[in-house]
């Protein structure tokens, strides 16, 4: 490329980053290389800057916007999770994390974000509509429950602490722990029928 393709602003951050490299201006640096294709530039200028300023917001979004055109969404999602922890109303962080959750196929995180830009953008019908979608979506996959929905049988009563930080992973193996147990007692069942006849 031809420098005169470049915006005017490249060169500037580019002057004030050589000048002081420990300055916050890595940021909009990375969004105007993002800006101009200089997606892989974006990247190493916004990680450089990040080494500096690791709780740097700006820094952190400006990384994951160039990330996202990279389709990097794992990426995407580890630099926005910490973002949108300590700054929930960052709306850019919540959209980009909401569509990066979507391309991954965790529609339960991504219906967690895109909520969230509902809650401080009531009047987007987008949003809305997407989270109607999604919402829709979960309920059909046994994702979400609603109250109108039966009450199980047996509630079992955990800690906070412990129902907050469950793990996924732990709840998937003893969900089907369950229904390995149950398709057991099926195949006693049937045997007993067989023999009992």
């Amino acid at each position: 490329m031809e420098p005169k393709n470049f915006s005017p602003l490249i060169y500037d951050y580019l002057k004030k980053f050589q000048e002081d490299p420990t300055s916050r201006v890595f940021a909009p640096l990375a969004e105007a290389y993002r800006k101009a294709g200089l997606v892989d530039e974006a990247i190493e200028i916004a990680r450089e800057g990040l080494r500096v300023h690791p709780n740097f917001v700006g820094g952190r979004v400006a990384l994951a916007r160039a990330l996202f055109e990279k389709h990097q969404y794992d990426a995407v999602v580890d630099e926005l999770s910490i973002v949108v922890r300590e700054v929930p109303d960052n709306l850019v962080a919540q959209r980009l994390l909401a569509e990066s959750c979507l391309m991954l196929g965790r529609v339960t995180e991504a219906l967690s974000a895109y909520k969230m830009l509902l809650y401080f953008n009531p009047t987007d019908p987008e949003t809305a509509r997407v989270v109607a979608e999604l919402e829709t979506q979960a309920y059909e996959n046994g994702m979400l429950v609603l109250r109108k929905d039966p009450a199980p049988q047996k509630m079992m009563i955990r800690p906070a602490r412990e129902a907050i930080s469950g793990d996924d992973r732990i709840l998937k193996e003893q969900k089907i722990g369950q229904i390995e147990r149950l398709q057991n007692l099926l195949v006693r069942i049937e045997r007993y029928r067989h023999h009992g006849a």
